[in-house]
């Protein structure tokens, strides 16, 4: 994959996403239980990771499994943050949170999507 334009900036909002999914480790000490349950925390964590592994191999060779891997462990951050908007007893500012972080996530896959459907079409 040659690094256009769409896939810096795809891979830019996916990366942000990651740390912040790694970031998100903090909450487990504090002494709140406003925060996600741990196993969300810590899946979101693992995927935050392979999330920033994938975004290296893509920036530094312009690996196409490093593409589809942040693509994947973006995706799958998503959907697992979905359970927000349907569980009674989050806090009130959760759902418009993560409903910015799902937008989000979709622009910066469709951005790489595009930036792979590029490849594919030159290539041909």
């Amino acid at each position: 994959m040659t690094r256009s334009t769409s896939a810096k900036y795809g891979l830019a909002i996916c990366v942000l996403l990651g740390v912040v999914d790694i970031v998100s480790l903090a909450s487990l000490l504090s002494d709140t239980d406003d925060g996600p349950p741990v196993l969300v925390t810590l899946s979101g964590a693992v995927l935050g990771v392979i999330t920033l592994v994938g975004a290296r191999m893509a920036w530094r060779g312009g690996d196409r499994r490093g593409v589809v891997t942040v693509i994947v462990s973006r995706v799958i951050s998503a959907l697992s943050a979905l359970p927000a908007f349907f569980v009674d007893d989050v806090p009130d500012w959760v759902p418009p949170v993560v409903g910015i972080f799902v937008v989000l996530t979709f622009v910066g896959v469709g951005l790489l999507v595009v930036a792979l459907r590029r490849r594919e079409s030159s290539a041909a």
